[in-house]
C-alpha cells in the first residue's frame, strides 16, 4: 500500500472522507456537517482527530464510522497520540482479520510494548504473529515496486525480522524468557540487525545467559546499519558495563570484546552481501554505475559501469504509457542525430512491475533495439514518473532528468542535453 508522507498524506486522508463522493447512504446534513469539522480543524492532526471524534459522538452509526476511524488512527499516527493509536488501531485491526496494513500492524505492536506490563504484551503477542504470518505471504509473492527478486528477498527478510523481534518482546514481558530468546535469535538468522542484536541480548541477559548477553550487546553496539541512535548505542553501553562489573567485578577485557564483535560484523556484513550479490548483483547498489540490468530476450546482462566514458541516455518506459509510445519514434529521431559518436549510448528500460507483457509489447510495436529490464535501478534512482529519461555524463553521474512528454521542442531538448552530457565529460578530460 503506497503512502504519501507526513503531514500531507493525513490532510488527504481526512479531507478525503469530507470531499469524495460519500455512500448513498450517508444523509447530506451528516456529510456537510463532516465537511464542515475537517475544514474548521485546520491544519492541526490533533484538531482533525477532535473534530471526527465529536463527529462520531453526534452519529454513532455513521456509515462512514469505519473510515473516520482509520483516519483517526493515521492522524494519531502523525501526531505519536500513543493512547488513541492503541484504542483505534486494535480496533480497525480486530475488525478486519484480513487487514495486511504491515505499518500500522507494526505501530499498534509497537506502541503497546512501550512498557513491560504483561497485560499488554498479551494483546500484541496475536498482532505480531500475525504481522510474521502477513510478511511469510509476502515471500511467495513476485517481487513489487521495481524490485528485483533478491531485493524482494532481502526486504521481506528485514520484514520477517521485525516481527519476529516484537513477538519475541511480547513472549518475555508475558513471562517465557526462553522461548522469547529462541524467537529473537530467530530474528537475528533472518536479517542480522541492530535491533534483534539487542533483543536477543536483553532476553539472554534477563534468562541468566551474561556471556552470550555480552556478545549479543556488543554486536548491538558495533553494528553499522543505519538503524541505530546515539541513544540505543549509549543503552548498549551501559548493558555491557553492567554485565561485565556482574561477571568480572570490574570492564577488565570489555575493550577486546568489543573489538571481537567489530570485526565479527565487517566479516559477518562482507559475507553477507556477498551471498547476496551472488543471487542478485543487484542487491545494496544506489548508483547508476552499481548496476546491472538483464536483457528482456535472455541473451544477457548489461553493466551500466561498462559504459563508463559516454554519454548514456537511458529511457524509462511501460506497457501501459501511452506518451512512452509518442515518445519512442523521437528518440529513435534523436538517435540518428548521434550515429557518428562513438562516445553515446541509447537504453530502452522497462519499468513495468509485471514484465510478462513486455516481450509481445515489444514485438508488436516492431522495435527492434536492444530493450532491459530495470533491475531495481528505477527504484533506487527514484524513477516515480513514466516516462522519464536519465542522462549520466562520461563519469556516470546523472547530468540531467527529463520526466514526463511534452512533445514541443522534445528532440531538440533532449539532443542539447545530450551534447552538455557529452561536453560535461569533455571538461573533466
Amino acid at each position: 500500500m503506497k503512502r504519501l508522507p507526513g503531514f500531507c498524506a493525513l490532510v488527504l486522508t481526512l479531507t478525503g472522507i469530507a470531499t469524495a463522493q460519500p455512500p448513498a447512504t450517508v444523509p447530506d446534513k451528516e456529510q456537510l456537517e463532516l465537511s464542515t469539522a475537517v475544514n474548521d480543524a485546520g491544519p492541526s492532526s490533533i484538531d482533525f482527530i477532535r473534530a471526527l471524534e465529536r463527529h462520531l459522538e453526534k452519529y454513532p452509526q455513521s456509515p462512514q464510522r469505519t473510515a473516520i476511524e482509520k483516519a483517526i488512527v493515521k492522524a494519531a499516527v502523525e501526531s505519536n497520540d500513543k493512547p488513541r493509536i492503541i484504542l483505534y488501531g486494535e480496533k480497525i485491526l480486530n475488525a478486519d482479520p484480513k487487514n495486511d496494513d504491515l505499518p500500522l500492524i507494526d505501530r499498534v505492536v509497537r506502541t503497546l510494548l512501550d512498557s513491560d506490563d504483561v497485560e499488554p504484551a498479551k494483546r500484541a503477542l496475536p498482532l505480531a504473529k500475525r504481522y510474521e504470518a502477513e510478511v511469510e505471504a509476502m515471500s511467495t509473492r513476485a517481487a513489487e515496486g521495481h524490485m528485483t527478486e533478491g531485493q524482494w528477498a532481502e526486504e521481506v527478510a528485514k520484514g520477517r525480522s521485525r516481527a519476529q523481534v516484537l513477538e519475541a518482546r511480547a513472549t518475555g514481558n508475558i513471562g517465557n524468557l526462553e522461548e522469547a530468546v529462541k524467537i529473537a535469535q530467530k530474528a537475528w538468522a533472518a536479517s542480522p540487525n541492530s535491533e534483534a542484536a539487542r533483543e536477543t541480548a536483553r532476553w539472554l541477559a534477563k534468562a541468566g545467559r551474561d556471556a552470550e548477553a555480552i556478545e549479543a550487546y556488543a554486536n548491538a553496539f558495533t553494528l553499522d546499519d543505519g538503524r541505530s541512535t546515539e541513544s540505543d548505542r549509549a543503552r548498549d553501553r551501559v548493558h555491557l558495563h553492567e554485565l561485565f562489573l556482574k561477571m568480572k567485578g570490574s570492564e577488565a577485557g570489555l575493550g577486546e570484546a568489543v573489538m571481537q564483535a567489530y570485526d565479527r560484523m565487517a566479516t559477518l556484513k562482507k559475507d553477507r552481501l556477498a551471498k547476496l550479490k551472488a543471487k542478485d548483483p543487484n542487491v545494496g547498489a544506489t548508483e547508476p554505475g552499481e548496476f546491472t540490468i538483464p536483457n528482456i530476450d535472455g541473451s544477457g546482462n548489461l553493466s551500466i559501469a561498462s559504459l563508463k566514458g559516454k554519454a548514456v541516455v537511458m529511457d524509462f518506459w511501460a506497457t501501459w504509457c501511452g506518451p512512452c509510445r509518442a515518445q519512442h519514434p523521437m528518440i529513435e529521431d534523436v538517435k540518428k542525430r548521434f550515429t557518428d559518436a562513438d562516445n553515446v549510448v541509447f537504453l530502452s528500460i522497462d519499468a513495468d512491475d509485471d514484465h510478462s507483457p513486455v516481450p509481445a509489447f515489444v514485438e508488436e510495436m516492431k522495435w527492434n533495439h536492444k530493450v532491459y529490464y530495470d533491475g531495481g535501478m528505477g527504484s533506487a534512482l527514484k524513477i516515480t514518473s513514466i516516462p522519464t529519461i536519465l542522462i549520466l555524463d562520461p563519469a556516470g553521474k546523472v547530468s540531467s532528468r527529463m520526466t514526463g512528454f511534452v512533445p514541443e521542442r522534445f528532440e531538440d531538448l533532449l539532443a542539447q542535453r545530450i551534447q552538455e552530457a557529452r561536453a560535461a565529460g569533455a571538461k573533466k578530460n
